[in-house]
Parts: C-alpha cells; sequence; structure tokens
C-alpha cells in the first residue's frame, strides 16, 4: 500500500490502529499472492495436434505406387526404344495380297452412266436446233465496220 502523509484510517472500526493497518496489509499480500498464483478457468491452449491426421500415411503410399508404376512404364519404354536403335526398328506391314474393295462402286458407276446418257440427251438436242443468229450475217457486219474505221479513222479514236 501507498504511505500517506495522513495517518491510516481503517475501514472498519479498530481499537489498535497500528495492528488493524497491519492486518489489513497482510490480507492485501495474501490477497495479491492468491491472483498471481491463480489458474485460468478458461483452458485457452492451442487444441493438440494428433500426428496420424497431419501424416496421411496412406496417401503416401498411393503415391508411392504410382510413382513405382511410373518408372516400370519408362523402363519398359527405354528397353523398347533400345531394341529399335539396336535393329533399326523396321516394320513390316506391307499385305500385297489385299485388293480394294469399295462399297459403293457400282452406285458410282450407274451414277457415270446415267449422267453420260444425260449428256448425250443433251448433245442430240444442241446439235438438232437450228441457230437463232445467223453468223454470216453477223460477218458482213464486222466488215462493214472495218471498212468505216479505216474510212473515217478521227471518230472512232479518242
Amino acid at each position: 500500500m501507498q504511505s500517506s502523509y495522513r495517518s491510516y484510517q481503517p475501514i472498519t472500526p479498530a481499537n489498535n490502529k497500528l495492528l488493524k493497518k497491519r492486518w489489513d496489509q497482510k490480507r492485501y499480500y495474501t490477497h495479491r499472492m492468491n491472483v498471481q498464483n491463480a489458474s485460468p478457468v478458461i483452458d485457452n491452449n492451442p487444441p493438440r495436434t494428433y500426428m496420424h491426421l497431419h501424416l496421411k500415411l496412406k496417401k503416401l503410399q498411393v503415391e508411392e505406387e504410382r510413382l513405382a508404376t511410373v518408372e516400370r512404364d519408362n523402363r519398359i519404354l527405354l528397353e523398347k526404344i533400345g531394341y529399335i536403335m539396336r535393329t533399326g526398328g523396321r516394320v513390316d506391314n506391307l499385305n500385297r495380297d489385299y485388293t480394294q474393295k469399295s462399297l459403293n462402286k457400282t452406285k458410282r458407276q450407274r451414277e457415270i452412266l446415267r449422267i453420260t446418257h444425260e449428256n448425250h440427251a443433251i448433245l442430240k438436242r444442241i446439235s438438232s436446233k437450228e441457230p437463232t443468229y445467223n453468223h454470216l450475217q453477223w460477218e458482213e457486219e464486222w466488215k462493214v465496220s472495218i471498212r468505216a474505221f479505216i474510212i473515217f479513222p478521227h471518230y472512232y479514236c479518242h
């Protein structure tokens, strides 16, 4: 407690103020010790960590098995590549006895035959018709225009 310039004034009435002051100080110090030594009522520590929750052994086992499978497949492929490099890696996949078969060959032949007949019929109709334009008349008109160009060239030049 703080010492003040005034004399000690006890809260409760006492016959001897000096004893009352000692008792009050002793009670106060025991109270302070009890407060310092008091344990908390609420548990605010972090929860316990369990290793089986952090270290997932099954996951590690599956990963190791997968890596072993990849390693085995890589080794097999490496052996195959080595064999191909040693032997030249030639593959005989020619099938000399095979004849190509078409599933729609007959349909295509029928279609070509039909188109050929249609073309012959169109040609026959065109050749049997008389022309509507007279090419001899066109030729005569051309000759007349050439003569006019020779006679009057300044009309045709720009």
